[in-house]
């Protein structure tokens, strides 16, 4: 492989025009000196995130070129991209994130330099909205979001999981490429996890930067978290295992707080219900101290208290499914 060998970034958008303008101006100011693309998988947007790209296609400083994803899923989208691309080395990118300047350049150098099969970056958040920055401040906070590397890590090391991430054609090509899970979500974690299950190694390198906008609301956050759960019950009855156990935490608390608050309900015994609440209030005023201001920190808590809860309850409804139907599923996407 050359020193500087073509590289397709894939981008799965569905209705993303507030972010899309920002997403694309960064991908256009890479300093990369090789080959350098922008594949778009376009799920049927209707706000006009189509316009534009076609828009960019015409006259951007980047090569774009958009295919139509009628299953409007990113694994899908995805998978096309990588069947068309010709380049070596594929990106994963995502509309709602902005990458530095040399985000290309310092994926593909942390692959060439390493025996991994694939490379990426920490997941590192940046709000707009009051909200936002509240749901980027908990993503920091360990008592929030959990002590997953790529969501800390500060030296190039080892890991589950990346974010989005960097890999050769011809690995994710025989790897099968994503699979179809049922709740259209963990696709990344999944492939990651069959990788690492057939020895191969998955890198983390700070030094790809890129910043990532979160939800604003706490509607769109909690709908987020409680797929991210439902999807790794996915991973669970497709794989025969998780890779890790960090899952059930948020889903222990959930089955804790309604198994005690049902107690109380039933025999008038509430100490265990307010006892637990407590003990989780406590922990979710630790994980807001990430915040300076006392405003802050309420959002903060608010934020982490959504993630917990609802990623918790997606996990129990994704496991309270039958394992044959989410592999049957999976199989016939």
């Amino acid at each position: 492989m050359s020193e500087h060998p073509s590289v397709s970034l894939l981008l799965p958008v569905l209705n993303e025009i507030e972010n899309i303008e920002a997403c694309i101006d960064s991908v256009a100011n890479q300093d990369y000196a090789g080959p350098l693309e922008v594949l778009v998988a376009e799920g049927g947007s209707t706000d006009g995130t189509a316009e534009r790209l076609a828009e960019w296609a015409r006259v951007g400083d980047i090569e774009i070129k958009v295919f139509w994803n009628p299953q409007r899923r990113q694994s899908f989208g995805l998978n096309l991209l990588a069947s068309v691309s010709t380049a070596e080395i594929l990106i994963r990118i995502d509309a709602h994130t902005t990458y530095a300047a040399d985000y290309v350049s310092k994926s593909v150098e942390a692959l060439l330099d390493s025996a991994a099969v694939a490379v990426g970056g920490r997941l590192e958040p940046a709000g707009n909205a009051p909200f936002g920055k509240a749901v980027a401040l908990a993503m920091q906070s360990r008592l929030a979001i959990g002590p997953g590397v790529f969501h800390h890590a500060d030296s190039r090391r080892e890991a589950d999981t990346v974010y989005l991430g960097t890999f050769r054609r011809s690995d994710f090509i025989a790897s099968g490429g994503y699979q179809h899970l049922p709740y259209g979500v963990a696709e990344d974690a999944d492939l990651y996890y069959r990788w690492r299950a057939a020895g191969k190694t998955i890198l983390l390198d700070p030094a790809i930067k890129s910043t990532y906008l979160p939800r604003e609301t706490m509607r769109s956050l909690g709908r987020q978290f409680y797929r991210y759960g439902a999807g790794k019950a996915d991973m669970l009855y497709v794989n025969g295992r998780w890779p890790s156990w960090r899952p059930l935490a948020p889903l222990l608390l959930v089955i804790a707080l309604v198994g005690t608050l049902l107690l109380a309900i039933a025999t008038g015994i509430r100490l265990p219900f307010w006892s637990l609440l407590a003990i989780w209030i406590v922990a979710l005023l630790l994980a807001a101290r990430v915040a300076r201001r006392p405003a802050d920190r309420i959002r903060v808590s608010i934020a982490a208290a959504i993630m917990h809860l609802n990623y918790g309850a997606g996990l129990f409804r994704g496991l309270i499914r039958r394992p044959s139907a989410v592999r049957k599923a999976t199989n016939a996407s």
